[in-house]
């Protein structure tokens, strides 16, 4: 038998859930499948979006909705309730935060064996590897990699104004419709807060905080089984970087500043990267997505920059952020050999209202990205039109 605290749980996490706006990633999702895993940086919406798909089910009494950091799970186990919960008819299982519970991989396993008409979604850290837990999961589980707000995510989310997302080839042709008759204040908005769906509550830089020091010192410390003194090396890694961001990499001289050997520095960024506190913007040598050199390292969002930065990002770098970490989404994005960004076959020179034409005039498909104006014209679009891409 479920203890009816559980439920009890889920119904006011429910109450609480509004489901009007839909993220970007719901229609994406094939929630069908047996098994869905979802994951993704803190604080970016994720336990919001599994409560919507419970809202949203014909019989939403069939479903069950638990956290994996809940005192119940102190002395039961994952695979226990499963049996239970199947044995009362149930058929959706959602566990939140998965990577808080020790051997979850090794049950989501025998739960998928076992249960073959149970359905399990579960969320967790981006950090979590699920080709690293002790169990197979990569040939049973459906993998989705979610991020924060788009702009327009958060004009819907935040302000209730409602349109539909643009293609890359929408943006650069000044397909782009808004009906706020002046975007801009939103969009600074946004830059200072908007990228995390509790950006307009109370508190939000102590939140923030609470979420960088809950990702090093306990996402990234209990997967890479670090020590603490580690993870204070990687605090100072990620202050290095916010002061420096857009930073081209110097494995020495980043060594040195923060006090650990060079051959740690590049496994320090890919924890850092994965946890969603950095991004790297790699060039094209590979052939593979995500797999160039490191050209740049970002500061993952505008608005955890602006937190580091102590509300006095340099404007220059939060314009190159916002592009790299809105454009990283739906397009295959790297370095330009002769810009800022490539996404084929554009390439895209970022910089203020001003911003010329000069360094892309030779390219075929140079396009100037301005800061600090509503409107574009031939090869100049304004900044703020690429948060309308998811």
């Amino acid at each position: 038998m479920i203890e009816p605290i559980l439920y009890d749980y889920m119904h006011e996490m429910l109450r609480q859930t509004d489901y009007r706006h839909l993220r970007y990633m719901y229609d994406k999702i094939e929630w069908d499948d047996r098994l869905i895993g979802i994951v993704g940086p803190r604080g970016v919406g994720k336990s919001t979006m599994v409560l919507q798909r419970i809202k949203r089910l014909a019989d939403p009494s069939k479903a069950l909705y638990v956290s994996a950091d809940n005192i119940y799970f102190s002395d039961h186990t994952i695979v226990g309730l499963a049996d239970a919960f199947v044995k009362e008819g149930g058929s959706l299982l959602v566990i939140d935060e998965i990577h808080k519970y020790k051997q979850w991989s090794r049950e989501l396993k025998n739960i998928y064996d076992v249960h073959p008409r149970l359905h399990v979604v579960f969320t967790g850290s981006s950090i979590l590897d699920i080709r690293q837990g002790e169990a197979d999961l990569s040939r049973r589980a459906l993998m989705y990699h979610m991020q924060g707000l788009s702009f327009r995510e958060y004009l819907m989310i935040v302000h209730d104004v409602v349109t539909p997302a643009y293609s890359l080839e929408d943006i650069v042709d000044h397909r782009v419709e808004m009906p706020l008759e002046h975007p801009l204040p939103y969009f600074r908005d946004y830059l200072a807060r908007g990228y995390y769906p509790f950006g307009n509550e109370y508190g939000f830089v102590q939140r923030i905080n609470q979420v960088v020091s809950q990702t090093l010192y306990t996402d990234i410390a209990q997967y890479a089984d670090i020590k603490p003194a580690t993870a204070r090396r990687l605090t100072q890694m990620l202050a290095v970087i916010a002061r420096l961001a857009p930073y081209k990499p110097s494995y020495e001289s980043l060594a040195t500043e923060v006090g650990v050997s060079k051959n740690n520095v590049p496994d320090y960024l890919v924890l850092l990267e994965q946890a969603g506190m950095i991004g790297m913007l790699r060039d094209d040598t590979a052939g593979l997505r995500g797999l160039g050199k490191v050209e740049k390292v970002y500061i993952d969002n505008p608005s955890l920059m602006s937190v580091l930065a102590a509300d006095k990002p340099d404007a220059g770098n939060l314009r190159e952020t916002f592009f790299y970490n809105q454009m990283r989404v739906a397009n295959d994005l790297s370095a330009s050999r002769v810009s800022d960004f490539y996404i084929a076959p554009y390439t895209f020179e970022v910089g203020g209202r001003h911003k010329g034409k000069r360094q892309i005039s030779s390219v075929e498909h140079g396009i100037v990205v301005r800061d600090d104006i509503e409107y574009g014209g031939a090869g100049i679009v304004p900044l703020w039109h690429f948060g309308m891409n998811y």
